[in-house]
């Protein structure tokens, strides 16, 4: 019962660094645009820092397509 708990504490602990961590890199790199592999584990990384919704940065094609 009580490695349950610990294990709560050390997630509790640590998620906010992730989400720390992913901001920062999301934040300062641009949205990749062509390549399938790089656009995966972004997105990945988007989900980490809690990028969600109308925070997100558009790739570049599909900012050309909403300003036509």
């Amino acid at each position: 019962m009580f490695a349950i708990l610990e294990w709560v504490l050390i997630l509790i602990q640590v998620v906010p660094y992730i989400v720390m961590a992913a901001s920062v890199i999301t934040a300062l790199t641009p949205t990749p645009a062509d390549d399938k592999w790089v656009a995966k584990a972004y997105k990945l990384l988007e989900y980490c820092a809690l990028v969600i919704g109308k925070a997100k940065q558009l790739a570049p094609e599909a900012q050309k397509k909403d300003t036509k």
